[in-house]
């Protein structure tokens, strides 16, 4: 499967210089008739590429959800699952991929009308998973993720034609100001920013620990962050963020003792379906980029 070159609203990694492309498509597709959102809420999702929703799951589901995160972070199977990967510098999980797949209580979860129909209302259409994964930040050692754009990556290794998709961020532990959480750049989602350098073969080996073709230059990050504000995504466990899929985002390490571990669930409009990478040789696997593009709940 090679590299696509034509109808490429997007291009990346092509070019000796990192340029800015101002976003084509929409960033919220639907209306307050179309789904559980306001046209305030709807409006502040547009304006800053994010928006929390507090309080969708009860504690009870949170603990649900936490007791089976601890299972499956000391089952071996799952540890030497390739669809687990662990900090570079130790053995502990840092995220555990596909588990919408392979675990009932997330299929459920990415199931769940709580969160599916704000994904459905705000792409306007029937979503499939495009992505699901649990990542851990324990206290003391969670690692940071660099600032970048999920669409950049998407785009370039799996194929993914258009800006019409987001994930939902599941809080499974309260997230402070201090133990690492979601940063995010407001009003980055309306402005593509390209990246340097060709993709490896088998990039997602090593990207996945630690990312370094395919984010942004520092310049770049400093241009976008003067024209818009960094946003934390605060809040208690069982909230849910939602946020676009090229906004620039980050989070820093956690060197507090308070933990702090999220469901993401990546929903991508069936109508955005993946076609060959934009900027490598091959698609990523299955369980980084899913090509069952089944509606969510049919």
């Amino acid at each position: 499967m090679g590299i696509k070159t034509l109808s490429d609203h997007y291009p990346t990694r092509v070019g000796a210089r990192p340029e800015f492309i101002k976003r084509v498509d929409p960033v919220v597709w639907g209306g307050p008739e179309d789904g559980p959102l306001s046209a305030e809420q709807l409006a502040r999702f547009e304006r800053n590429g994010c928006l929390i929703v507090e309080g969708v799951f009860s504690q009870d589901e949170v603990d649900s959800f936490n007791t089976r995160l601890d299972e499956m972070s000391r089952d071996p199977d799952v540890q030497n699952d390739p669809g687990t990967i662990t900090e570079p510098e130790s053995n502990e999980v840092r995220s555990v991929f596909d588990v919408h797949k392979n675990d009932a209580l997330f299929k459920a979860t990415a199931e769940d009308r709580r969160v599916a129909d704000i994904a459905r209302q705000i792409l306007d259409s029937q979503v499939y998973l495009h992505q699901s994964r649990i990542n851990f930040k324990p206290g003391f050692a969670g690692k940071e993720f660099w600032w970048h754009s999920d669409f950049e990556t998407w785009h370039a290794e799996d194929g993914m034609p258009r800006m019409r998709a987001l994930s939902a961020s599941i809080t499974l532990t309260d997230n402070y100001e201090v133990n690492g959480p979601l940063m995010i750049v407001s009003g980055s989602q309306n402005t593509f920013v390209t990246t340097v350098g060709e993709t490896p073969e088998d990039h997602y080996k090593s990207s996945l620990q630690r990312q370094q073709i395919g984010v942004p230059d520092e310049e770049s990050l400093a241009r976008l962050i003067s024209d818009g504000e960094i946003l934390t995504m605060t809040g208690r466990a069982g909230s849910v963020v939602f946020f676009d899929c090229n906004v620039m985002h980050a989070s820093a390490g956690n060197i507090t003792p308070f933990p702090r571990s999220n469901v993401f669930l990546v929903y991508n409009s069936v109508e955005n379906t993946l076609e060959e990478p934009f900027a490598a040789s091959s698609p990523r696997p299955e369980f980084l980029a899913s090509r069952d593009f089944t509606p969510v709940g049919a």
